[in-house]
């Protein structure tokens, strides 16, 4: 309500009653029989508002109401200083910052000096904090993001309990740290956003979203999915390039661009020539301009958002694997050799080449059955009697001498130290029971990955049922419903089979169905009942009759996971041609590599951005563990950073931080780390116990762009800024509307207002609205011949 109508002549309602009653009656009676028509009753009716305005004078009617109270209430205003105001809208000779500072300047533009007269101004500049100006003439536009809701919530702060009447925001909305769900901003005034910039007004390029995956997918082991926003370039080639640390480039994709705004979409897929991390830039552009030899003008609005440093880490090995066999067989042989290719995996055997069962028949004294050679030497107990009748075991491709030289471990220690354990053709009484129960532990605690092969003496052949063991695996060992096991099986992938990089050795769906048409017959099968619940079956095997039976069967168990392979003889393949024996060994290790994908270590560095820090901090985060993979909480964490060059190469070490133990997760360390410029960093971590032995070292990287967010639209928010002024109350104002917003406010709601009374009555306005009644009702009465 902008005032209300009183009467403070009371007094007088009567006697102005009796006056205008008896006035309409008299002029009621004096048209009664005028001629005119109809004409006659509004002439009666312009004399009797005359007359009415006349006597409503007697009453002195009086306008009050409230405003503002002139400098008793304060009044911010928050310019945007990021560096996405120097872009220039299409048409523009002026980029938005430059309109800005002309918007804010007092010479030219004088709502301030109006707004001046009734609030007492604040005003603030922004970027990724909130600073205090006098005049605005320190805008520079060169800050790295637009912490929209964070300098609201400063302003918040700043003036709580304080008349704060409300908050001009100068902006183009795109703010850096607000996502969905919007803030509630509890305790703002009113918002005014100014919108700076245009919709459609600018031609721009922009790598909008990078995501970077990985598979165990041999070929091509790294995908990038890039996703590019593109602007008022409709008709254009959009070249995505790939370089490498070097500049050497691996892959070109062009698209063309159809309409005035849409988003493409390019997946780049690549092999990394060296493990551990590394640095790759992804660039989009125009396609002439990306490919012209000398420099040309570049017609998007910024460049700023045509690159992204992407980090690959393709893990240090050597990853340790611990295959257990029977007996020798081509199964080893194969797998063996394939895993030789890969210079991150180390395959240790440990192969039983002879039984334990005793070679002679003893005979010494009655009820004897050790050799009697070793009698009085140790304990001569039943139980322990045929460990004088060792199976003979080969180890290969050991750590050293003493490794594995008691047979499979027994201890976690001894154990742990391996990422993966593949049983073929061994049967479950080779294990003793705490060695089953550690190998259980193995997988459900350690993480590590487990792996049965379909050998002779496997899965229910193997008297695997009920065993620790068997109950990891991801198939029920009771008894199956065939009376024979199947013969000539052909292998096929499965629905999420298809799905998995790792299970297929073809890049497209044609040359991988090709491939698994030319395949061999399986003739060595272990058939299972079905498979557990939560576990995927990858492939199968249908018989001659068309009956399938799951043949390759993953499951997660505990922080591991485990898989069947129901065939036993897979080196079939190898021997069909030379192209087969290649995809055997292919195919083994990408098996493998899944196998040891997730496996955790003793030491683990992760890295993770902090959500709505436009400074680029990351945290650092040490696991460590000890021989048991069980937490140490007593360790020293030291951590190097390294910034990558400009090129992506190695940097210089400089920055050496301290982790500190986390607060509620035992045998974890974090630090904090603010990257000062954009590109790629590594990480080296070295752990040491409390006596200063070493327990591990780590290694991560990532990559940080911190204009990334700031540019990723060039288009104004507009929406963002009608949902702030919707919350607090306020209005978006166009910046040519700054004069009538600023004379107008001061009629608005304030904290502290103040009381005003005008006489409605000594006015020109009621005076001259009477005299115009009376000298329209005697003119057209003239006019129209009325006496």
């Amino acid at each position: 309500m902008l005032a209300s109508l009183t009467f403070s002549g009371r007094d007088w309602f009567l006697p102005v009653a009796i006056i205008l009653g008896i006035a309409f009656l008299l002029t009621l009676w004096s048209y009664r029989s005028a001629p005119g028509g109809a004409m006659r009753w509004v002439f009666a009716a312009l004399k009797a508002l005359g007359i009415t305005a006349l006597a409503l004078c007697l009453l002195e009617p009086l306008w009050t109401g409230q405003r503002t109270k002139p400098g008793a209430n304060l009044f911010v205003i928050v310019a945007d200083n990021s560096a996405g105001l120097q872009i220039k809208d299409r048409g523009d000779t002026k980029s938005r910052g430059e309109s800005l500072k002309a918007l804010l300047d007092p010479n030219s533009a004088k709502w301030q000096e109006t707004l001046a007269d009734n609030f007492e101004l604040r005003r603030f500049m922004f970027d990724a904090r909130l600073n205090a100006t006098s005049d605005f003439a320190d805008l520079n536009f060169d800050g790295r993001a637009s912490n929209i809701g964070a300098a609201l919530r400063g302003i918040a702060e700043r003036f709580q309990g304080r008349p704060l009447a409300g908050v001009l925001l100068l902006t183009d909305g795109n703010a850096t740290d607000i996502r969905d769900p919007l803030p509630d901003w509890k305790g703002l005034p009113p918002v005014y956003p100014v919108v700076i910039g245009k919709l459609g007004g600018a031609q721009d390029i922009s790598l909008r979203q990078v995501n970077v995956s990985q598979t165990v997918f041999e070929d091509a082991p790294v995908s990038a999915q890039a996703n590019v926003d593109v602007t008022g370039l409709s008709g254009d080639n959009v070249t995505a390039q790939l370089l490498d640390a070097s500049g050497k480039k691996i892959e070109e994709q062009t698209q063309r661009s159809r309409k005035e705004s849409e988003t493409l979409s390019y997946r780049f897929q690549w092999r990394p020539e060296k493990r551990g991390i590394s640095f790759y830039r992804l660039r989009v552009g125009l396609k002439d301009e990306l490919q012209a030899t000398n420099s040309i003008p570049a017609r998007e609005a910024t460049l700023a958002n045509n690159m992204r440093v992407i980090s690959v880490d393709r893990g240090r090995g050597p990853y340790r694997i611990l295959y257990v066999s029977g007996r020798p067989n081509w199964e080893f042989k194969f797998l063996n050799r394939a895993e030789q290719e890969d210079d991150q995996v180390q395959l240790v055997a440990l192969i039983r080449v002879a039984l334990r069962e005793p070679k002679f028949d003893f005979r010494g004294r009655a009820g004897e059955t050790s050799n009697p050679l070793y009698r009085g030497f140790g304990n001569q107990s039943p139980e322990d009697v045929e460990r004088y009748d060792q199976p003979v075991l080969v180890r290969l491709n050991t750590r050293d001498k003493v490794e594995l030289r008691n047979g499979f471990p027994r201890k976690p220690e001894d154990l742990f130290g391996f990422q993966a354990v593949i049983v073929d053709d061994l049967e479950a009484g080779f294990f003793a029971p705490e060695q089953s129960a550690l190998l259980q532990k193995f997988v459900s605690e350690r993480g590590g990955g487990f792996l049965m092969l379909g050998g002779m003496e496997c899965f229910r052949q193997g008297q695997y049922q009920r065993t620790p063991i068997g109950d990891m695996l991801p198939v029920y060992l009771d008894r199956s419903d065939e009376t024979k096991p199947p013969e000539k099986l052909k292998l096929n992938l499965s629905r999420e089979g298809w799905l998995q990089p790792w299970a297929r050795l073809r890049d497209n769906e044609s040359d991988e169905r090709t491939r698994l048409e030319g395949m061999p017959a399986f003739e060595v099968f272990n058939p299972t009942r079905e498979v557990k619940p939560g576990a995927s079956v990858i492939a199968t095997a249908t018989d001659a009759s068309g009956k399938e039976f799951p043949a390759l069967v993953t499951q997660r168990f505990g922080r591991g996971r485990s898989a069947a392979l129901m065939i036993g003889d897979v080196w079939r393949w190898g021997m069909q041609n030379p192209e087969a024996r290649h995809d055997m060994e292919k195919s083994w290790r990408q098996l493998v590599r899944w196998l040891i994908s997730d496996v955790p270590k003793r030491v683990e560095l992760a890295v993770e951005a902090q959500a709505d820090d436009a400074a680029g901090a990351v945290k650092l985060q040490v696991r460590v563990r000890d021989e048991k993979f069980q937490p140490v909480d007593d360790a020293n964490v030291s951590i190097e950073i390294e910034e990558a060059a400009s090129d992506g190469t190695n940097g210089t070490k400089g920055i050496r931080l301290r982790a500190e133990p986390a607060l509620g997760d035992a045998g974890v360390y974090e630090t904090t780390f603010v990257p000062r410029d954009t590109g790629g960093y590594r990480a080296f971590t070295s752990v040491t116990n409390a006596v200063g032995a070493e327990i591990g070292k780590a290694e991560g990287g990532w990559s940080i762009d911190l204009a990334a967010e700031e540019f990723r639209s060039l288009q104004p928010n507009i929406a963002l800024l009608e949902a702030i002024a919707r919350r607090t109350g306020g209005e978006v104002i166009s910046a040519a509307k700054l004069d009538i917003f600023a004379r107008g406010l001061p009629n608005r709601h304030s904290p502290v207002m103040e009381a005003w009374t005008t006489p409605a009555w000594h006015t020109p306005a009621l005076f001259g609205f009477a005299l115009a009644c009376l000298v329209s009702e005697w003119g057209l009465r003239r006019w129209k011949g009325m006496p």
